[in-house]
């Protein structure tokens, strides 16, 4: 069931809520949290498609935030809400309300927001692209318990990590972090099958992506070892070797669906690591809100110590020492003395 609602306001949205439950049979509300999608047009469809795959395991409340850009001086002073709500089947397990936000009503976004949040109910806000830089400062921010970003899409992802580390508050998470839970999982349980003593490690994956350098801090704080990393084509992570005191532990995965995992003394194992939809990860940070404070130990140890402690460590270039030859020496002349015995035999 969709309601489209043209220059309306949050009172009104919240009553055709209540008609369209009403309309459909359903008039208890059984959501378990407000999920607040501020994005673009462009990548509206994405984001939703996702929530309202997640919303099967977390029934909950989508708003959707899109604030459409004014062309003219004359559409920047007009301000107008646009509001379509779905219920039933068009929005999944859940309901959804994707508002449309003209002129100067996109300032006041959480003027909008606010009345239309489940009561008593966790508020988690999700930027697909073009998070603030400080997302607990951001006015829809304040209102989330979790507040979750993504810096692959950033223009300057590394960068962009960075500027995490240095505001990050207590229920920010990221996406990039998300997608090497597997990996994570996965390293833990191969260091529980051995004893032994990591010294150091490697990570490879492709340039520019923030998942590298996450996993590459993770290894670093929890191991207290230097950990390098190494430029691949890709797809994501696509390797992770520790050398340890009884050989190395190597974790491949060259084509982003199927790894290796390897053990000094024991027989390879293939592991199923395949890339994770947005939905995946969606879902599986709904599962808690509470602060995720391993990600922010991760997140701190950064990217700057890491690179120090990389170089303290590597190897030094071996000196290439140019030997010069000396010349042959030259044929040695016959003596006086056997020159004379040399005539006296001929006569």
């Amino acid at each position: 069931m969709k309601t489209d609602l043209t220059d309306t306001t949050s009172s009104k949205i919240n009553k055709a809520l209540v008609l369209g439950r009403r309309a459909i049979g359903t008039p208890a509300v059984g959501m378990v949290l407000t999920l607040v999608i501020v994005t673009d047009e462009e990548n509206a469809y994405d984001a939703l498609k996702a929530a309202n795959d997640a919303s099967r395991e977390h029934p909950s409340r989508t708003l959707v935030v899109i604030k459409r850009v004014s062309r003219s001086p004359r559409d920047r002073s007009q301000a107008r809400l646009d509001a379509e709500v779905r219920l039933g089947a068009d929005a999944s397990t859940g309901e959804t309300v994707v508002l449309r936000l003209y002129g100067e009503v996109g300032d006041h976004a959480q003027s909008v927001v606010l009345p239309l949040l489940l009561p008593d109910a966790p508020v988690v806000v999700w930027w697909p692209v073009n998070a603030p830089t400080d997302p607990a400062k951001d006015p829809l921010g304040a209102l989330a318990q979790r507040r979750v970003t993504d810096t692959y899409a950033a223009e300057q992802p590394i960068h962009e990590l960075t500027a995490r580390a240095d505001a990050y508050t207590p229920g920010d998470t990221d996406l990039s972090w998300t997608r090497i839970t597997p990996w994570r999982s996965m390293l833990a349980a191969a260091l529980d099958q051995v004893v032994c003593e990591v010294t150091s490690a490697e990570v490879e994956g492709e340039e520019f992506n923030p998942s590298v350098e996450l996993l590459a801090m993770w290894l670093a704080e929890r191991l207290k070892v230097p950990v390098r990393r190494a430029k691949s084509a890709g797809p994501g992570l696509t390797s992770v070797r520790m050398e340890t005191s009884s050989g190395p532990i190597v974790l491949d995965r060259p084509d982003g669906s199927l790894a290796t995992l390897s053990i000094q003394g024991q027989p390879d194992r293939a592991v199923a690591l395949k890339r994770r939809e947005t939905a995946e990860l969606i879902a599986e940070e709904l599962r808690r809100l509470d602060p995720d404070d391993t990600y922010a130990t991760a997140l701190k140890f950064g990217l700057e110590r890491l690179d120090e402690e990389a170089a303290m460590t590597a190897p030094e270039p071996e000196e290439v020492v140019e030997t010069v030859e000396a010349p042959a020496p030259a044929p040695a002349k016959p003596s006086a003395k056997k020159a004379t015995a040399k005539k006296a035999a001929a006569k």
